[in-house]
């Protein structure tokens, strides 16, 4: 089954774009265009991508442009999760050319930014493509764009983790220690959750971890495990669900399993082979550079 390409709703995307944009223009709007450039010029400009990468943001992009003057046009030369050769042309815009420049940075931030985050997150997603594990982004990501990164996260091959505090219960370290153990902190969260809330426990060690398949909960974080010790983890989840090797990749019941930490492109493929689900990261949100995008602009008058 095919699933359906990540979506931003128009109203998210306005929101954001709108806040980005009166950062930027400020109290006074751009200075120097309206010193510099003709109300009556208008011009024609081309985004092309300097290095290779995945292209995203497209959308935004465009509303930039739009939410800056309504008569300029954005033409998309390329799909938002497309692979693209350095040299590629993604968009045209044309119209008045001061509303052009005034929306340039905000449009090319976020293509930049978000691009980035698809390239480095397929990066990890081909480190890993010859086993089942999926790798996952965080909460760890920039203030207001999270809806917008983790969407990059997707269009790169990624999974989504929780979207908030609201959306999964995942019980860490701290809240154990408050609580006073992985089994009552499930227990808790497990009376707690409605029928559609997924509980994941983070642990830190295999005599944690047997104390939470007892629960069972619906996943568990191994954190900061090297790769032997991930595999008795793996071990130990089938034994404790009396799983054969050959059911134990597709079996719906069983707890899923998440290795956490000291992943980065050196040891991701290793934390993978031990068979573990998911693996979550925060650098491919929170480090991953930005694709080299330009504006090319040309000037033309009415």
């Amino acid at each position: 089954m095919t699933a359906h390409p990540p979506y931003l709703p128009p109203l998210m995307i306005d929101e954001i774009v709108r806040a980005a944009l009166l950062e930027d223009l400020g109290r006074a709007g751009d200075i120097t265009t309206a010193a510099t450039v003709a109300s009556h010029l208008t011009a024609t400009a081309t985004m092309n991508v300097r290095d290779a990468g995945i292209v995203v943001g497209l959308d935004l992009a465009r509303a930039a442009f739009r939410l800056v003057d309504p008569a300029l046009t954005f033409a998309a030369l390329a799909s938002d999760g497309d692979r693209v050769p350095a040299g590629t042309s993604i968009a045209r815009i044309s119209g008045p050319a001061r509303g052009l420049l005034s929306a340039e940075r905000v449009a090319l931030n976020f293509l930049m930014h978000l691009s980035g985050i698809a390239t480095t997150t397929a990066r990890y997603a081909d480190a890993i493509s010859h086993t089942r594990a999926r790798v996952c982004c965080t909460r760890k990501t920039l203030p207001g764009l999270r809806a917008v990164e983790k969407y990059a996260v997707r269009l790169g091959g990624g999974s989504n983790h929780r979207f908030g505090l609201d959306d999964a219960i995942l019980i860490k370290d701290n809240h154990i220690a408050v609580c006073g153990g992985v089994a009552p902190a499930i227990r808790a969260a497990q009376a707690y959750a409605g029928h559609l809330v997924k509980v994941e426990v983070e642990v830190d060690g295999l005599d944690q971890m047997r104390d939470a398949l007892r629960e069972a909960p619906d996943a568990i974080l191994l954190d900061n495990m090297p790769p032997d010790v991930l595999l008795e983890a793996v071990a130990l989840n089938a034994a404790h669900w009396k799983l054969s090797a050959d059911l134990y990749p597709t079996d719906r019941r069983r707890t899923r399993l998440e290795a956490s930490g000291n992943v980065d492109l050196g040891t991701i493929a290793a934390i993978a082979e031990t068979g573990v689900d998911y693996i979550s990261t925060s650098k491919i949100t929170m480090a991953a550079p930005t694709l080299d995008i330009g504006l090319d602009i040309g000037i033309g008058a009415d």
